[in-house]
């Protein structure tokens, strides 16, 4: 299916396709987590069902469940591992809101926002032990390696990040290294385990993680574009918090890369100085339409799109291939 016709089927929602004809396994899933939130300490439930409920669309999950699927795994441990995904993924979210000092997402409060960074950060490594309870479900040393490995890489992309706050001087491999770390990894393994779990051959192991990868990796450039482009009301978040926070995401590297003498300093002042005004995140707005910023990053975004649809030419063509390739067009096309 070429990248065209991918992006036409996002006016029939491929994702909501997705859990639909996974829908079963998902009841499970959503049941076995909110019944191991479930805790005498009141704070617990509290704060993992606030940001599980908040955290968006359940889709690293959803490519667990329908990966095994297409594999046609047969067994329940899938259900177990798609909820030790959706865990580690709550436990960055809750982390993540304490650094980035974010008050909204979805367009909820986020938990440190309601209850406090202690009680955010304590809750979110509640969560990532339980993460690696369930990932004993499946007996796999394998499996094991891939989410325990993937739950060490986003923390490690976290504080490259962190590390690169401010530094025009970055390089774009450097930003590409940082979200394959910080989001790409958790799309692919969520991928990757589904063929180990059902006993395929490495070459469909490696042709998914490959998907998810790639498809990770599309996401979050789609998703730092958005943060200069994309309405609060409808992203369900402050735009403009990568602007605040200085980091160097691609639309601001290529913004500095493409600037003139008067934009280089001023993206020098706020990005690399932090000396931000009132004002200024309209100016970085401007900048960026006016150079077709947004345009260029989704332009990157569809290259990692064809990489991640490439890899699925190993498979046979099913419905499920269709929405998973659907998914890579959602993803370009998704405004929020």
């Amino acid at each position: 299916m070429k990248l065209k016709k991918t992006l036409e089927n996002t006016k029939n929602n491929p994702l909501d396709g997705l859990k639909s004809l996974v829908s079963k396994d998902l009841e499970q899933v959503d049941s076995l987590i909110f019944g191991i939130i479930e805790n005498k300490i009141d704070l617990i439930p509290e704060i993992s069902g606030h940001t599980i409920s908040a955290g968006g669309k359940r889709l690293r999950p959803v490519l667990t469940l329908a990966c095994a699927k297409m594999c046609r795994y047969d067994g329940t441990s899938h259900i177990d591992l798609a909820a030790s995904v959706e865990f580690i993924h709550t436990a960055t979210l809750l982390h993540d809101d304490v650094v980035d000092k974010s008050d909204l997402r979805r367009g909820e409060s986020t938990a440190n926002n309601l209850w406090g960074n202690k009680e955010s950060i304590l809750v979110g490594d509640f969560l990532l032990g339980k993460a690696f309870h369930l990932m004993g479900a499946a007996k796999s040393l394998e499996i094991y390696r891939i989410l325990s490995n993937a739950a060490v890489v986003i923390s490690e992309g976290e504080v490259f990040q962190l590390a690169m706050t401010g530094n025009l001087e970055s390089t774009k491999s450097d930003y590409v290294q940082i979200i394959s770390s910080k989001t790409a990894e958790l799309f692919a393994a969520a991928c990757q385990i589904a063929p180990v779990l059902a006993g395929k051959p490495d070459e469909q192991s490696f042709a998914l993680r490959e998907f998810g990868l790639n498809l990770g990796i599309a996401f979050q450039i789609v998703d730092d574009a958005l943060d200069y482009r994309a309405d609060t009301a409808v992203l369900g978040k402050k735009i403009g918090d990568d602007f605040r926070d200085r980091k160097v995401t691609l639309p601001v590297f290529q913004a500095y890369e493409n600037a003139s003498q008067d934009e280089q300093e001023f993206w020098q002042r706020t990005i690399g100085r932090g000396e931000i005004a009132d004002g200024d995140f309209e100016t970085a707005l401007k900048i960026m339409e006016d150079r077709f910023i947004f345009d260029s990053c989704i332009n990157e975004a569809k290259s990692y799109i064809e990489q991640a649809q490439g890899a699925l030419n190993l498979f046979k063509d099913s419905e499920i291939k269709e929405l998973l390739i659907g998914i890579l067009g959602f993803v370009v096309a998704r405004q929020s």
